[in-house]
């Protein structure tokens, strides 16, 4: 048994009530009430994450970029990314195609794309940029041990242009950050820097995505930081439709939305 949640976890899952002794605990119970957690995920719910803050201590940081990683490898963010990615690799010819991954955590999505197109063999260079010098350093670390040439550097990409000369910018897990305009207002920037693509990777909100997330960070992770915002990262998810009408106030009309495991979505914008 897993135990009774932290109280501040508890409103994630309606049907599990704050009740029990220390014989018999209040234990998280998703199924319990499906109908009424469903009621409970109609809107978006978004509250300040524990990696958000910048007085985050920096070895529970650390502990946590390590955490995401691992979430990243076992949910296959980069095999999420890689087909659309190998396929305009191919159309580039010679010519390496230039990707930017945007708020990119600690690197590790960009160092598994860069092995995949190393042993794929296709011309490839990518970069990646986050907000979080921190980050950034802990990602150039990771990049150094994996002897990875990924390019990494710090930059805000909700204050002002992103950077230009990418074919294709990236994003995995970080749409679910930000509120509607910025959202917007993210995803017609990297429209207008990408000379070919843009592709995002995040989580598709639903009761089953957060019961994944509460029972997953919990058997594969340590780090508590990861646990909490886990749980918080699916209640501020987007649903595929809510995405649809971000990219139609982004003046994205044309992008695919699709389904992928486990819980994500993947969009994908081509320029005309």
């Amino acid at each position: 048994m897993l135990g009774r949640p932290p109280e501040h976890l508890l409103f994630a899952f309606p049907g599990c009530r704050a009740k029990g002794s220390a014989r018999h605990p209040a234990t998280l119970c998703p199924g319990k009430d499906p109908v009424l957690a469903s009621l409970k995920m109609r809107r978006r719910e978004r509250r300040p994450e524990i990696m958000d803050d910048p007085a985050l201590e920096p070895e529970r940081h650390r502990r946590a970029l390590h955490g995401l990683a691992r979430v990243n490898r076992w949910s296959d963010s980069a095999g999420i990314l890689w087909p659309a990615l190998r396929e305009a690799a191919r159309r580039n010819g010679r010519r390496a195609l230039r990707v930017l991954d945007i708020a990119t955590g600690g690197g590790d999505v960009p160092i598994r794309l860069w092995r995949r197109a190393r042993a794929s063999g296709v011309p490839f260079a990518i970069d990646g940029c986050d907000v979080s010098s921190r980050a950034v350093e802990h990602a150039r670390e990771s990049a150094d041990r994996a002897a990875a040439e990924v390019g990494l550097f710090v930059h805000d990409a909700l204050a002002g242009d992103l950077p230009t000369g990418y074919d294709v910018l990236i994003s995995s897990l970080f749409l679910h950050h930000l509120d509607d305009g910025s959202a917007t207002t993210l995803l017609r920037a990297m429209a207008a820097a990408a000379s070919r693509m843009i592709l995002i990777n995040d989580l598709r909100r639903s009761p089953a995505g957060l019961a994944l997330a509460y029972l997953g960070t919990r058997l594969l992770l340590t780090s508590d930081v990861v646990r909490s915002d886990g749980v918080l990262s699916v209640r501020a998810a987007f649903t595929l439709r809510e995405v649809r009408e971000v990219t139609i106030r982004a003046g994205l009309s044309r992008a695919k939305i699709n389904r992928r495991a486990p819980c994500r979505f993947l969009l994908e914008w081509r320029r005309p």
